[in-house]
């Protein structure tokens, strides 16, 4: 079984001088490709540059860059653009009130597009009901994580829940 490790990350810790140091040594310890390290959006902005560096440096590196929350700090699409990670990550707020708030389906439905545009995946964080998950699958996001598929549970778990997890009747076959 393979599985990806998310690695929340600070400012602090991606702004240090030896990041891409530790970050080597650390590798060493796991399979390649199992490693994905989540940035905080808003956090990405303080030195566009040196994050975009880091993310270039990661891809080499076989570790995959999901930028958090995204949609609700002050970024604009242009940093989207020079930040070039692999995931975007819907931030819960969104997904918490699409069912009643037709501001967040739009802000939803906009974001999603943002996969094609900037060829990466999308994640929708947060997702706690059956409904919303079927609401994202029929937007166009089958990529999600919230306590509708899992609760938090001690690694030793997560084998025999991988094994045994089946997705609710009506997420299987919705069309993208």
């Amino acid at each position: 079984m393979s599985l990806t490790i998310g690695v929340n990350l600070t400012a602090m810790q991606i702004q240090q001088p030896n990041f891409i140091e530790k970050l080597r040594s650390r590798l060493g310890q796991l399979p390649a490709g199992s490693i994905e390290l989540d940035i905080i959006e808003s956090s990405a902005l303080d030195d566009i540059q040196h994050v975009s560096d880091i993310i270039t440096i990661c891809k080499a590196l076989v570790v995959r860059v999901a930028l958090d929350d995204v949609g609700t700090g002050y970024s604009s699409l242009i940093h989207l653009l020079r930040l070039p990670a692999q995931v975007l990550k819907i931030d819960r707020s969104f997904v918490s009130d699409m069912l009643v708030s037709v501001d967040d389906l739009a802000m939803l439905r906009a974001i999603i597009a943002l996969e094609g545009a900037f060829r990466c995946e999308v994640v929708a964080e947060g997702v706690e009901t059956q409904a919303q998950g079927e609401c994202l699958l029929d937007l166009g996001c089958d990529l999600a994580q919230g306590f509708g598929i899992a609760r938090p549970m001690p690694a030793e778990s997560i084998p025999q829940w991988v094994n045994s997890w089946q997705p609710p009747q009506s997420w299987l076959g919705r069309k993208r």
